[in-house]
């Protein structure tokens, strides 16, 4: 009986030593291997940046619609999530000047990344067919902007199918063309940080997002400093 329980006992701390032996390759698996600072420089050409500040700012849903959240009520649990990178490389993208991401888009980016994380926030990068950064018909002076670079019927999907919390964009949009998105948006709670840099240097999935807004219960769209921690 004594060797009996002896065995039952050995077998029970080898399996546990087997089990810590292994928790430290998961664990690395979890780890990011570098962090990209995504808020761009000072003064660029955003309406109503100063020369004190970054041209990265953070659209609220209150900027949209009255009486939800501004950017400093912004649950923090929705200001760090998983990064999705998506590219405007449609073939006419030089010619129009303002492509959108599309529902094929979305479809083709899941066909090789997989399905878009629940509770991401989505960035849009703009370049070429050949990967090149679109720059010539980027926003060169304050009253510049663009259109939202997601079409309404691919950013009602991402924020109803796919939960996204957030879109990061690298110019400055103008939201009040498309009332019924901007409407939208902001009953989703869903943010749009615009003024985002160096989205070139992700890779289109795996990695983590953080947004830190200014702490201001009142202001609809504030300076932001957003972080990627990349695997």
């Amino acid at each position: 009986m004594r060797i009996r329980s002896f065995i039952v006992a050995y077998v029970l701390v080898l399996a546990i030593l087997l089990f810590a032996d292994r928790r430290p390759s998961s664990t690395q698996q979890d780890r990011y291997s570098r962090v990209v600072d995504l808020t761009d420089g000072q003064n660029a050409a955003l309406p109503h940046a100063t020369a004190a500040e970054s041209r990265t700012r953070i659209i609220a849903p209150a900027a949209l619609i009255p009486g939800t959240w501004a950017a400093g009520q912004i649950p923090p649990e929705r200001l760090v999530a998983p990064l999705v990178v998506m590219d405007l490389n449609s073939a006419d993208a030089a010619v129009e000047g303002n492509p959108q991401i599309s529902l094929d888009d979305i479809a083709v980016w899941e066909s090789r990344h997989g399905m878009i994380p629940q509770g991401a926030v989505v960035a849009i990068r703009r370049t070429g067919a050949r990967g090149n950064l679109l720059t010539d018909n980027l926003p060169t002076n304050a009253s510049s902007s663009t259109p939202f670079p997601i079409a309404r019927d691919a950013a009602e999907f991402l924020t109803v199918a796919r939960y996204t919390i957030g879109f990061a964009v690298e110019t400055h949009v103008d939201l009040a063309s498309d009332q019924t998105l901007a409407r939208h948006l902001a009953l989703h709670g869903s943010y749009v940080v615009e003024g985002t840099a160096r989205l070139t240097s992700l890779p289109a999935s795996g990695s983590l997002i953080v947004v830190a807004p200014e702490k201001n219960k009142k202001t609809g769209e504030a300076p932001v400093r957003i972080l990627a921690m990349v695997r």
